[in-house]
């Protein structure tokens, strides 16, 4: 095992594995109690946050069963709690929480909205801490060395030195960039790869200048003997093989003489310059398995679009990396964590939330009617709403979940797509419809793909589908594809299949792109400012700029 990572003594190595395994046997434990947890979460919320003005305009003393909770608050989704937060953000007090927010998380939701989500110390306590370490305990248990010297590349940390601020004055940024040990009194909370050598930059950089970080991290960590990567976002992941070939021979040049971002910060090494081209001669192109062949882990989101291009992407990280699931959650709170080795679905976190769902397929508003976790059914899809203490009262996040099975009697859920359906005829498709038909349609050919997107387009309209493919495609079968996954759809959408029956909907049609197409696609808007933890897969991509700017882009371009 490599020695502690460079700020974790030995000590704190042992006391971090202890932290992350009790949470998981806390949660684990939870689950034959479900029902009652969930019972006490409400009560909690309740009695906690009585005396706020949302508290008592909504009855909140008054309430001791769900079936009340939900008579007196109604679901919604951010723009109903939006005026209450900007009321908190702007300096009142004990308005939707009774205690107050330290930090306010951003939004990575694919909307690209900077909403401000309210973090207080209770939240954190009682439903952020115990599924955060819990999400690690599979990885530290099963892959000690993580935690090593140097080991870590965590492509989803990025400090901020000079946060935005709210007009109440507290930091408004993402999860990612929050130091819970500052803000929270958490000193165990610190990601693995946090206190690498690549994750303190050794030369200025500007705050918004992400891909020129990238590269440093990425120049920094050539030198190393990389275990693990931490993406959260599988796009990122994408991303670094595609890093490697665009910046190889800045990488190579730096490392021989000992700059980083051409300042001379760093120790030449000729002898790992001279290791990393001859990779080069042996390997066209140079993958992450070839740089870092002792990379054990990669750590993501598994379920969407990601489910496509990850078994593939495996490979280049080395044949015998595992991908574990990161957690299924957002910004306003955690839906599932994965307790056990189950490749794609994670527990439902029944200390953290009250969990109502909605079936995917039905519109979702304030008058929703919900179920409970015990009432799910295996494979049935799902929008999620979610009530917690920190403030998020009855709240439809927009994502949906798929039960895959259940452990311990709980559902067991992936994380299936965006709930907003792609309806211009009344179609209504879903993520998880098109996802699943591509993935349907590809295994009957053989055939695979890096990323995938698509739109409506044409008078008669039709589905256009943007196809990075792996390897490439004959003219008949990229017609078998189409006719594939028009089959595939319209088995799996009865909004689909009825707009097909009935002409109002023409059959899809097939843009191939070259196999960098979607990383050239991710860089750009990288540059354009957006954090790469906030540049995700899209699927839908109805705006035409966007849309050509992927199907446009060339090999070469940049």
């Amino acid at each position: 095992m490599s020695s502690p990572e460079r700020g974790w003594s030995a000590a704190h190595v042992g006391d971090y594995r202890k932290r992350v395994f009790h949470e998981r046997d806390v949660l684990t434990r939870a689950l034959g109690e479900a029902r009652a947890w969930q019972q006490r979460v409400l009560h909690d919320l309740l009695d906690f946050n009585a005396g706020t003005e949302f508290g008592r305009e909504h009855g909140f003393g008054r309430i001791r069963t769900l079936d009340e909770y939900r008579r007196a608050v109604p679901v919604h989704g951010y723009d109903g709690l939006e005026p209450w937060i900007e009321r908190m953000a702007a300096g009142e007090r004990n308005v939707l929480t009774a205690d107050d927010p330290v930090v306010y998380f951003t939004s990575s939701g694919s909307t690209g909205a900077h909403k401000k989500v309210p973090v207080t110390p209770r939240f954190m306590r009682t439903s952020f801490f115990p599924f955060f370490y819990a999400a690690w305990a599979s990885m530290v248990e099963h892959h000690p060395d993580v935690v090593g010297a140097d080991a870590v590349l965590n492509l989803k940390q990025d400090p901020l030195p000079v946060p935005k601020l709210t007009g109440d004055g507290r930091p408004h940024l993402g999860a990612s960039q929050v130091d819970f040990g500052a803000a929270f009194g958490e000193p165990l909370s610190a990601e693995p790869g946090t206190s690498a050598r690549w994750a303190a930059l050794p030369v200025e950089v500007a705050a918004d200048d992400h891909l020129e970080k990238a590269y440093l991290r990425l120049r920094l960590a050539v030198g190393a003997d990389l275990r693990c990567v931490i993406g959260i976002n599988p796009a990122a992941v994408a991303a670094l093989p595609y890093q490697l070939t665009l910046w190889w021979e800045r990488i190579v040049r730096e490392v021989r003489d000992g700059t980083v971002g051409g300042r001379a910060v760093a120790d030449p090494d000729p002898a790992r310059a001279a290791e990393l081209e001859a990779l080069a001669r042996r390997f066209s192109p140079v993958r992450p398995a070839h740089v870092w062949p002792n990379l054990r882990v990669v750590f993501c989101w598994t379920g969407g679009v990601a489910s496509l291009y990850l078994p593939r992407l495996r490979e280049d990280y080395g044949i015998g990396v595992d991908v574990l699931p990161a957690p299924v959650a957002a910004s306003e709170g955690p839906t599932a964590v994965t307790l056990d080795r189950h490749p794609r679905a994670g527990s439902l976190v029944v200390t953290a939330s009250v969990y109502e769902f909605v079936p995917a397929d039905l519109p979702i508003g304030a008058g929703a009617e919900t179920l409970q976790a015990h009432e799910l059914e295996p494979g049935g899809e799902y929008q999620v709403v979610y009530s917690h203490v920190g403030g998020m009262y009855r709240y439809a996040g927009g994502d949906v979940v798929r039960v895959v099975d259940g452990l311990g009697g709980v559902a067991r859920v992936e994380y299936a797509g965006r709930a907003t359906p792609s309806d211009a005829v009344g179609e209504r498709l879903r993520e998880s419809h098109v996802v699943g038909a591509l993935s349907t349609a590809l295994a009957e050919s053989g055939l695979e793909v890096r990323n995938a997107s698509c739109r409506v387009v044409g008078a008669t309209p039709r589905y256009e589908f943007a196809l990075a493919p792996y390897t490439p495609w004959s003219g008949d079968e990229t017609t078998r594809i189409g006719e594939r996954l028009d089959a595939a759809l319209r088995a799996r959408s009865a909004g689909y299949d009825s707009a097909r029956a009935r002409g109002r909907l023409a059959g899809p049609e097939l843009t191939l792109l070259d196999a960098d197409a979607f990383q050239r696609d991710w860089h750009r808007r990288v540059a354009e400012g957006t954090r790469p933890a906030q540049v995700k897969d899209k699927l839908f991509r109805q705006d035409q700029a966007d849309w050509e700017r992927l199907v446009g882009a060339r090999e070469g371009e940049d």
